[in-house]
């Protein structure tokens, strides 16, 4: 009975214990929500009532309209589709320069390949801001100031040092034996990179996208800096046209803000488990 009565009250303690851990989760989750859900509440307000009433009230009259004319007055469509169009370009490039980065640094022998990864590594500790009058003077002579390539090279370029930190100790971790195999079976090295290496390495592929989107998609001082026209302009920098001298629409304002959250939560969404894989099977093989 002694025994018997431990064990029993060793698994109440196991289950008080796991209530408490989920309540906490709970209450982080909470938090963690309720701005989006607030943001969402504010989204569907006019001016009078967001200034009128208690900001934690739901909205009296809920205006939908908000959405339909942010999207169509406000050029939120031209704004999210080159949202769209610059963060796939850039984070489809960053990728794949990296990754043939990476594989040229620690998979082949040659002098210089310390130094051109300490280049990059050194890259990833220049300040954004730093970097604002250089590239503006080289767009500038290239013809590319207000043109979504300036955008995109600047992300690419952004992103890389990160991105090849990332992908360089999954890379390290890779077992040889496999491409050795490959190049006994006279196998070029394009091969053993495009269908053999990056296959493997699909796992932290997705977590270094998903990274990149999230950057690229909420940035806003190099679209600023290098993009004047609406034309090209993307959801983050189009959010200015609500702001006007002497009155700001924040209910069209807060659509705008939940339209570009959108995209990035079902994104993670479908894609969160990849991210746990990458990031699991760096350590492991780590």
């Amino acid at each position: 009975m002694t025994v018997l009565s431990a064990v029993g009250e060793k698994n109440s303690l196991k289950r008080i214990g796991y209530a408490i851990l989920y309540f906490v989760l709970g209450l982080i989750a909470v938090f963690q929500i309720y701005p989006l859900v607030w943001l969402f509440f504010f989204s569907l307000k006019g001016n009078a009532e967001i200034f009128g009433r208690s900001p934690f009230a739901l909205p009296e009259d809920w205006l939908w309209e908000n959405y339909a004319r942010v999207w169509t007055s406000g050029n939120m469509n031209t704004y999210f589709f080159n949202s769209v169009f610059i963060t796939v370009s850039a984070v489809i490039l960053t990728v794949i320069l990296a990754s043939l980065v990476t594989f040229a640094i620690t998979r082949m022998n040659w002098k210089l390949n310390k130094f051109v990864l300490l280049l990059f590594m050194v890259g990833y500790m220049i300040p954004i801001h730093s970097t604002l009058v250089p590239l503006f003077q080289f767009f500038l002579n290239l013809n590319l100031l207000d043109n979504p390539v300036s955008i995109v090279l600047a992300y690419t370029a952004y992103n890389m040092p990160l991105t090849i930190m990332i992908l360089m100790g999954f890379y390290r971790t890779l077992p040889r034996e496999i491409e050795e195999a490959a190049v006994m079976d006279g196998c070029s090295v394009h091969r053993i990179f495009f269908q053999i290496t990056l296959p493997m390495t699909t796992p932290v592929l997705s977590t270094t996208m998903i990274i990149n989107m999230i950057y690229n998609w909420n940035e806003f001082v190099f679209v600023n800096t290098f993009i004047s026209s609406d034309r090209y302009k993307t959801l983050t920098v189009g959010i200015q046209n609500f702001v006007g001298q002497y009155l700001t629409d924040w209910g069209a304002i807060g659509a705008t803000l939940m339209i570009s959250i959108v995209p990035i939560l079902v994104a993670f969404f479908f894609l969160s488990n990849r991210i746990v894989e990458g990031i699991a099977a760096g350590s492991i093989k780590g």
